[in-house]
């Protein structure tokens, strides 16, 4: 206690100030409601703030390339280069494309969000985001068979999503929203992805066995991009 007379009273106040800001600010974030530290510079366009330019060249028409093969068929080898592998989600062709070194090699029939066509801006929108996104993790998924993880909310999402509120599209309070992914379905749901049936919260779904294919070429860090 006579250690604790010696200490100044302003920086009790100020350190104790700070622990409760960074508790706040932590929660905060964990919420939806502002971004965290590391992205602030560049939200703000104050470091790397070049406007994000395409990662693939898209196919042409709306057909799926190579569904019926397996990818090591296609590529001949029995283990690929993960770090080549990237992934490009056209939502209007119900599409999602493995590319390998800039090539396109096998496409998959995916659904969305239940409000499939406009970008995600908010917490509940019911949207899959557009953007360019890279895998935060994976892993097996009691539900859905494999759950890619993506890092949603990217800088570039936060500006769209305070773009939003300045233009009135959502409210001032409203979160940005987290937890996207790329899955499978419940067991024995492949119908959904057939019928074209967008059922997530803005998830991108495929059938299980092709989800379950997926999850073999990719690894943290895969890019993911989607586009309208």
């Amino acid at each position: 206690m006579q250690a604790l007379k010696k200490v100044p009273r302003n920086f009790l106040v100020i350190f104790f100030s700070l622990i409760t800001s960074s508790y706040l600010y932590f929660q905060l974030n964990r919420l939806g409601y502002i971004p965290a530290l590391f992205q602030l510079l560049d939200i703000v366009c104050l470091h790397n703030c070049t406007a994000e330019s395409n990662l693939h060249q898209p196919l042409a028409g709306k057909q799926l390339l190579n569904y019926n093969q397996k990818i090591t068929e296609i590529t001949g080898l029995s283990t690929i280069d993960k770090t080549k592998t990237s992934i490009l989600i056209e939502k209007s062709k119900y599409r999602l494309t493995v590319y390998h070194a800039q090539e396109p090699i096998k496409s998959y029939p995916v659904v969305f969000g239940k409000n499939p066509v406009s970008d995600k801006f908010k917490e509940g929108d019911l949207s899959t985001p557009e953007g360019i996104f890279k895998i935060r993790d994976l892993y097996p998924h009691s539900a859905w068979s494999k759950f890619l993880w993506i890092d949603y909310p990217t800088p570039d999402s936060w500006r769209k999503h305070f773009q939003a509120k300045t233009e009135g599209k959502i409210g001032k309070l409203d979160p940005i929203g987290s937890e996207i992914g790329i899955h499978g379905v419940p067991t024995g749901a492949d119908a959904l992805v057939d019928q074209r049936s967008n059922w997530t919260w803005g998830c991108i779904s495929l059938k299980n066995q092709d989800i379950d294919e997926l999850y073999q070429v990719v690894q943290q860090g895969t890019q993911v991009e989607i586009i309208p």
